[in-house]
């Protein structure tokens, strides 16, 4: 089946960046111009899905309000004559068909992504993580992704090489190569020691999952911290079926990480050709 759906749990208490997210989601917190949600929420339509589903918590209804219509602001843009602004917030509200669903608890990521089960029903999605913004490449990250699914019809994860000594910090994979960029996986392991890792391949924060992730979610324990780790039920799923990696070709900002929303601004600043110039000229006076 064509992939329609794609799943953005962004229910997070967002302590990382506490305390601007104390009263404002993290995904709303801007890139330049644009908060961070919308970037990934581009990413998806570009890469050809047509219904978004934002799985949210408490304290996020401004994520609802920023890819809904507003009237007033329409209005006030229109009678003012402001033609570009109004162009920009109508595009966001005509992205794409965007609904919501609650994660009542922080259960962890499985635990999400399973809250999205009514809304995905019985076919393929595709699961973004917010913090992970990636862009630069011809073709959209995800649709890198969907197109091995297609070949090889399979659940499929997005991978990028890291340094050892921050592999401890992400989901890693063991696998074999099958075509340049393409791996088929042999196994997943949550957050190894340097020591231990069986590769440097981590998972990146974007999935093409079968439906059937919903049953193996449903019945995969909390871990130690009362948390469904999704790493554990996707090693369920390759016991199952063959699941493929690519090593995505873009960029990849972290910009769960302070110093790496900082250095996503940054770049995203200087590839604006309106803030390029100026902003290029102001950095150089820093003599930093």
């Amino acid at each position: 089946m064509k992939v329609r759906k794609a799943v953005f749990p962004a229910a997070g208490l967002g302590t990382r960046f506490l305390p601007a997210t104390k009263a404002q989601p993290k995904e709303m917190l801007p890139l330049v111009d644009k908060p961070m949600i919308q970037y990934v929420v581009e990413e998806a339509v570009a890469s050809g899905l047509s219904e978004i589903i934002i799985v949210t918590g408490r304290g996020k209804r401004a994520i609802e309000d920023h890819f809904d219509a507003a009237f007033e602001l329409e209005y006030y843009l229109n009678d003012r004559g402001k033609t570009e602004e109004l162009a920009q917030i109508k595009t966001i509200s005509e992205l794409a068909s965007v609904s919501y669903v609650r994660q009542r608890e922080p259960l962890g990521l499985g635990h999400a992504i399973l809250c999205a089960r009514s809304l995905v029903g019985d076919e393929p999605f595709a699961v973004f993580l917010g913090d992970d913004i990636i862009g630069g490449a011809p073709t959209p990250c995800m649709r890198q992704l969907l197109d091995v699914s297609g070949r090889y019809g399979a659940p499929v994860l997005a991978v990028q090489r890291v340094p050892r000594q921050q592999i401890h910090q992400y989901g890693v994979i063991a696998s074999r190569p099958v075509e340049s960029r393409v791996h088929e996986i042999v196994d997943l392991v949550e957050k190894p020691k340097a020591a231990d890792a069986p590769s440097d391949l981590a998972i990146i924060g974007r999935y093409v999952l079968p439906p059937d992730i919903f049953e193996i979610l449903a019945g995969t324990g909390a871990d130690a911290r009362g948390e469904i780790q999704l790493t554990d039920a996707l090693r369920i799923l390759r016991a199952r079926r063959p699941m493929y990696a690519v090593e995505f070709e873009g960029r990849r900002y972290d910009t769960g990480d302070k110093l790496g929303f900082l250095k996503a601004t940054v770049e995203f600043a200087l590839a604006r050709p309106d803030l390029a110039p100026d902003f290029r000229t102001y950095l150089k006076s820093l003599n930093i």
